[in-house]
């Protein structure tokens, strides 16, 4: 995430009525289909999706796909063309509705390489979501900041594709751990206590007790809903709240230690080198 740099080129909330569809076609870039209303047949390569409001189609450079509105009411389809790396001729690349043999040899050469498939992301074609509303909300924020075009919009809609985009991959991800959908409003509770108290050390045994979970069950829920420990996450809540007051403040580094629960200077100072690379003098100018 650290190095995507989106090129947000169409962004739109339309109606279609139905029979409207879209044939078979490949695109160059990335396209975000929001269902909002109404019911979809989407077929990508070989796979066929009957969306319903709340799905999310991910049409992917290069891949076939067809879309067609079923039954007797309009469908409402909010979408987002995109390029995940803006590149020299993003502002000339536009939505292709043809497939690849008809095209020009140029227009071959503009597919852009598909790298959501790919780890760490591995986004799939289709994700059902399961709170729609925080989708919705970036989502429309980001089609209305596109349409309105204020000053440095761009920019903005940079910062909103990459939180969508986060909030898709999390998703996708928490629904590849069935057992995480019952849980997943504790853990963030957890969380939240972890962020909340950086003034000393959290034991597993504390939180086991203080949320009525079994501490091994509760670190392989961790790991596997963040990519960490409980521990691991209290340390870097510490190390933060330590970086902000070393950049925020005159305090002494000592004063800081025993405010973020380190046990003396030189913890504190192992701690800053083991997880940033730099000694904590580095982070006061």
């Amino acid at each position: 995430m650290n190095t995507i740099s989106p090129y947000v080129r169409i962004a739109m909330d339309i109606y279609q009525l139905p029979y409207w569809q879209v044939m078979e076609r490949v695109i160059w870039d990335y396209e975000f289909l929001y269902l909002k209303e109404g019911e979809l047949i989407v077929t990508i390569e070989e796979r066929i999706y009957h969306g319903r409001p709340g799905d999310v189609f991910i049409f992917k450079p290069k891949l076939r796909h067809s879309i067609k509105v079923t039954g007797y009411k309009p469908v409402r389809q909010p979408h987002i063309h995109f390029d995940l790396l803006e590149q020299e001729d993003s502002a000339e690349v536009r939505t292709s509705f043809i497939m690849e043999a008809e095209m020009s040899e140029h227009e071959k050469t503009l597919f852009r390489t598909d790298l959501l498939s790919e780890p760490p992301y591995n986004l799939p074609d289709y994700v059902r979501l399961n709170n729609p509303d925080s989708f919705e909300k970036l989502l429309f924020e980001l089609i209305s900041e596109f349409q309105l075009k204020a000053p440095f919009y761009e920019i903005h809609i940079k910062g909103l594709m990459i939180n969508l985009l986060i909030l898709l991959i999390r998703e996708h991800h928490w629904n590849q751990s069935p057992q995480l959908q019952n849980k997943l409003q504790e853990l963030q509770l957890i969380q939240r206590y972890l962020n909340e108290i950086t003034d000393r050390e959290v034991s597993l045994e504390e939180l086991s007790k203080e949320f009525s979970i079994s501490k091994y069950y509760l670190v392989r829920l961790f790991k596997t809903a963040f990519h960490m420990s409980p521990i691991q996450f209290h340390r870097l809540a510490r190390f933060e709240k330590a970086k902000q007051l070393i950049q925020y403040t005159n305090l002494p580094f000592k004063q800081i230690a025993d405010q973020t629960g380190f046990q003396n200077i030189h913890a504190f100072s192992r701690a800053f080198k083991k997880i940033a690379g730099a000694a904590p003098s580095a982070y006061r100018r």
